[in-house]
């Protein structure tokens, strides 16, 4: 295997000694070193037949009588400012010449600093690209994968239908474009895959290229910047001249926000002329080419409210396609393609599941099986079993264990009973999820228990019920605190937050507020993926009249819901010490024997099983 040329430290130091050596070198005249007062005596004294005087030395060979007697081969002195030796030498006779200094000092003090500054700069090129040369550092770093490489087709994407079925179009023109162009159509030039992270975007570009059986050219926004002006542009233009080259073919940039941001969102002018000089390139080379010759632009993000508006009009990147998280459907059918390589037990069911994993995109599920699959082989089983998954899934959701933590038992009294709180309210209401698990157990960072819910079918709208009992079940485990130890603690922390904004988002953004009316005062925008972005400065359009309406319609929600879990939990005290003590015992309790306690401690009184907590 050839070895890769690379510049070695310590070969950079061996080469800086040895220019001092050298220069030690050329500067030593040699000859033993003596005063100038003994010079002048052994001039006087007729050992000497020559003087050669310097800027920095002067060097007095000996006469054959001083050899014959012992007498070094020269003698060397320091200079000193005497005009009578001149004199002297000419008086006794003795021939004497001058010299200049060797030039290697200046040398080195010239070459050296920009010795050292080439040096650097080639092991900077080094670190950046260390498979790229100085002469090839403004070409394209695409990784090319001929027809047939990729191998992903559509049959190994799954979850994501109404995405396939976009590019199955684009996948028809690539293999049969007569049948477009002869009614005149055009094919998009530019295809962008938006979605959360984790969701396909990637595997989908890859399928793509593998169904249509054209070369795949896969590349990252970043690859394209570098620290020198001109370079991006230069690897846009030397992307395009392969891809025409090598058409019909796909060109795949990966989290294109890395390269394409909006240009005057980057600090001061001049900050970002780089990544806008190669912005400009792609924007020029997309206008520039055929789309009949029949290269096909793909790039995904997950940032696409980042992207500069230019890149995204019509006949750049034309189609917009959403790859959003899967339903509980596509949950299934992601979990069956990542299911053939996992030997799974009799007992797994991967409908259940796929509805115990609301939430997850194609990258989690695929890391749940394996985690599962780590976790049996870790206790030595022949397969795995739904236990293992639903540990793999405690794993992912809540993190690892915390079994070596010591947590004293007061404070573990008051996690059963927060807990027991949490799972009790949820168990009484009527529009919250139900209860799958609760645990005692620390996990993760800072988390001494959870309760977990699980959605019973995937849900896009919340009526103001459903998010009144969401309150609710957030502060009971606060409320179950102030219950049975008449103090409170700060374990609620992430409850109150999560409250707050529920409440808060009711009054401003959902119009649920009587009072206030069904008017928006939310001072946050959507983006194309439904996160939120806060807008400076559009808080200031409120009057300070309706900003305190609206904390007095916030605390109202939240004191009111506050009020009607303190009832709930009151009247079911028993239970909610039955459901702590069994927390205590077990440390884990599955959503059956909750039912269980539950029933059990209202039987002797025939109380109803379900309680409203509406509003």
């Amino acid at each position: 295997m050839r070895r890769r040329m690379g510049i070695n430290a310590a070969w950079v130091v061996v080469a800086l000694l040895l220019l001092v050596a050298l220069n030690y070198i050329a500067s030593d005249e040699g000859g033993e070193k003596i005063s100038y007062s003994e010079l002048k005596a052994k001039i006087e004294a007729g050992q000497v037949q020559k003087v050669t005087v310097g800027e920095s030395n002067i060097v007095a060979e000996p006469t054959q009588a001083a050899r014959d007697a012992g007498a070094p081969e020269a003698w060397t002195a320091t200079p000193v400012d005497d005009p009578k030796l001149i004199e002297l030498l000419e008086e006794k006779g003795i021939e004497y010449d001058g010299s200049t200094s060797s030039n290697w000092g200046w040398m080195l003090g010239f070459i050296l600093p920009f010795g050292l500054l080439i040096v650097f700069w080639l092991f900077m090129l080094r670190r950046m690209n260390p498979t790229q040369s100085v002469m090839t550092f403004g070409k394209s770093q695409a990784r090319l994968q001929a027809e047939g490489d990729t191998g992903v087709t559509f049959d190994d994407v799954a979850g994501v239908d109404e995405s396939e079925e976009e590019l199955q179009e684009v996948v028809g023109y690539l293999k049969k474009p007569e049948k477009f162009v002869r009614l005149g159509a055009k094919i998009p030039k530019g295809i962008l895959l938006v979605g959360p992270p984790g969701t396909g975007k990637t595997l989908l570009a890859r399928a793509m290229a593998g169904e249509a059986g054209v070369p795949f050219f896969n590349l990252s926004g970043s690859e394209f910047v570098e620290m020198f002006v001109g370079v991006g542009a230069a690897r846009v233009r030397d992307l395009f001249a392969q891809a025409k080259e090598k058409a019909p073919c796909i060109i795949f940039v990966d989290e294109l926000d890395a390269l394409a941001k909006a240009r005057g969102l980057g600090g001061p002018v001049g900050g970002h002329d780089e990544r806008e000089q190669t912005l400009n390139q792609l924007l020029v080379e997309m206008d520039g080419f055929d789309p009949r010759v029949g290269v096909i632009i793909m790039a995904a993000t997950n940032r696409p409210e980042l992207l500069d508006p230019a890149l995204l009009r019509p006949g750049r990147f034309d189609r917009h396609v959403l790859v959003d998280r899967p339903d509980k459907n596509g949950r299934h059918e992601i979990l069956k393609v990542h299911a053939k390589d996992i030997k799974l037990a009799a007992d797994v069911d991967l409908e259940v599941v796929a509805q115990r994993t609301p939430g997850f995109v194609g990258a989690d599920l695929a890391n749940l099986l394996n985690e599962a699959a780590l976790l049996a082989a870790r206790r030595g089983g022949d397969d795995v079993t739904l236990k293992d998954i639903d540990r793999a899934t405690d794993r992912i959701v809540a993190g690892l264990e915390k079994k070596n933590r010591l947590i004293n038992e007061d404070e573990k009294r008051i996690v059963a009973f927060h807990e027991a709180g949490h799972a009790l309210v949820a168990h009484c209401v009527d529009h919250a999820d139900p209860v799958h698990k609760i645990s005692i157990i620390p996990r993760g960072i800072g988390a001494l228990g959870y309760t977990q819910q699980l959605p019973t079918e995937d849900r896009y709208l919340l009526t103001r019920a459903e998010l009144l009992d969401r309150v609710a079940v957030l502060l009971g485990g606060r409320v179950a605190e102030e219950i049975i130890f008449g103090e409170i603690s700060t374990g609620a922390q992430n409850d109150l937050s999560r409250v707050t904004d529920i409440a808060r988002r009711m009054v401003m953004e959902y119009g649920m507020s009587d009072a206030l009316g069904p008017i928006t005062y939310e001072n946050r925008q959507q983006t194309m993926l439904g996160l939120r972005q806060t807008i400076t400065g559009e808080q200031d359009q409120h009057s300070e009249e309706t900003l305190e309406q609206i904390d007095r319609e916030v605390r109202r929600i939240v004191d009111e819901a506050r009020d009607r879990v303190r009832e709930l939990l009151t009247r079911e005290r028993e239970s909610l010490e039955a459901v702590a003590r069994r927390l205590l015992e077990k440390e884990v309790i599955e959503a059956d024997e909750l039912r269980e306690i539950v029933e059990e401690c209202r039987a002797p009184e025939g109380r109803k099983v379900k309680e409203s907590v509406g509003q």
